[in-house]
This record gives structure tokens, C-alpha cells and sequence, in this order.
């Protein structure tokens, strides 16, 4: 028994969850996003009470009852509030730049890295060295911000790299001199 899955959500005033067949539809004031369902959940809605039930028990469905209960939460929190990510940039010479669809990352390679922003996600560039990636949908926002971070992750000699804002690098001591 999941108590994730069991969990009852509180659907916002500005939010509105629609059900068809086997899809969840949540439009809210940052977007739309829909979720398929599996044959053996079913999602009731009361109100602005959202629950999740098992059709069936056996061990998929036991599995999914929690992950849908979640997925639909991070869905209502996306549209009404949307989620962020806070990027950092540290070395001599490394910055952002973001045009119009692309962002320009000079990590110390020989060229610019450009990277294709997608549907749905904004990218503010707070400063030179900082970003933020703004969306409603957190996978997509925590997947775009590990992929700009895999650019260049922080090395722990120097801590040199693209990092999360307050991510904390182990450093390593260098190579001692011989005596």
C-alpha cells in the first residue's frame, strides 16, 4: 500500500484538471500538460479533491499507484507555480549568452557549445555566469538543466565547471611536492 498513492491533492482555483479515457489534462496559468494512464489506475476528481485508485492489485499497479499520484502533483505545481533551476558557471573565461532558441556555453573548448532551448522552457541569463531554466513541466526542466550542466561538470581539483546555484564541490588535494 502506497501512501504517495493514497495521498488526496488539493487542485488550486486557477487550475483546472480534465479527464478523458485514459488522460489527465491539467491547464493552468504556465501551461498545459497531459499524462496517459495505465488500464488498472484510475483518477477521481471531487471538487478540487484529486485522488488516485487501484483498479487491480497486483505488483505493476501497486508500482504505478504512488508514481501516478506524484506525477499528476508535479503536473498541478508546474501549471499553477512552475518549477526552476539555477545554473552557475565558474573558470576563467566561461560564460552563457542567450539568443532568441539557443544558448551559447563557452566552457573552455576550442569553439562555443550551442544548445537548441526547448518547447516550453525559458532561460533567463541572470548574469554572464548565471542562468535560471523556467518551465511547468519538471522533468523536462531538471533534464534541460543536467544536459547544460554534462557541458562541463565542476572538476575537484579547482571546481572549475557548470554547476547548480549552492551545489557544494568536494575539492581534492592537489599533488603534494616531494620534501
Amino acid at each position: 500500500m502506497s501512501r504517495i498513492g493514497k495521498r488526496v491533492l488539493t487542485i488550486p482555483e486557477n487550475v483546472n484538471v480534465l479527464l478523458n479515457d485514459n488522460t489527465v489534462t491539467v491547464k493552468g496559468p504556465k501551461g498545459e500538460l497531459k499524462l496517459d494512464l495505465i488500464k488498472t489506475i484510475k483518477v477521481n476528481v471531487d471538487g478540487n479533491k484529486l485522488t488516485v485508485e487501484k483498479l487491480k492489485e497486483d505488483k505493476f499497479t501497486n508500482q504505478m499507484h504512488g508514481t501516478t499520484n506524484a506525477n499528476i502533483n508535479n503536473m498541478i505545481i508546474g501549471v499553477s507555480q512552475g518549477y526552476k533551476k539555477a545554473l552557475e558557471i565558474i573558470g576563467v573565461g566561461y560564460r552563457f549568452a542567450v539568443s532568441g532558441n539557443t544558448l551559447t556555453v563557452q566552457a573552455g573548448y576550442s569553439h562555443p557549445v550551442k544548445v537548441e532551448i526547448p518547447n516550453g522552457i525559458t532561460v533567463n541569463a541572470i548574469s554572464a555566469t548565471e542562468i535560471e531554466v523556467n518551465g511547468a513541466d519538471k522533468i523536462v526542466v531538471g533534464e534541460f538543466a543536467a544536459n547544460i550542466r554534462k557541458i562541463r561538470q565542476p572538476e575537484p581539483y579547482k571546481g572549475k565547471g557548470i554547476r547548480y546555484k549552492g551545489e557544494h564541490v568536494r575539492h581534492k588535494e592537489g599533488k603534494k611536492a616531494s620534501k
